[in-house]
């Protein structure tokens, strides 16, 4: 019965060690593990798929629309060059106002 006992103390032993080491494996992996790589990765990756994806849908919209463009009389003749923002050259500043003076309060008993 002594053997048996001692045999299972052992075996507790050695287990409660392999657990110890086998975290500290988990940990030198996790240290190791660069999230910030494997992120670069996916995201390049999906860059690489999306452009090509979008370009097609453009050109499909496009083509699927050409006809009505043209039954409306709004042909893709090219695309007209984008409106910049208004300079204000034409506007006058509007002109400040001047603080009003304000004038001593008047006793009311006339004193």
């Amino acid at each position: 019965m002594r053997h048996l006992w001692l045999a299972g103390l052992g075996l507790t032993v050695v287990a409660r060690r392999e657990v110890i080491s086998g975290g500290r494996r988990v940990v030198r992996r996790l240290a190791t593990f660069d999230a910030g790589a494997v992120l670069r990765d996916r995201v390049e990756d999906a860059r690489g798929q999306v452009p090509p994806g979008v370009l097609r849908f453009s050109a499909e919209v496009e083509a699927r629309l050409a006809p009505v463009l043209e039954k409306l009389g709004l042909a893709k003749g090219g695309r007209a060059a984008p409106k910049g923002r208004k300079t204000g050259s034409g506007k006058r500043p509007a002109a400040r106002r001047q603080a009003a003076v304000r004038q001593p309060r008047r006793n009311a008993r006339g004193a």
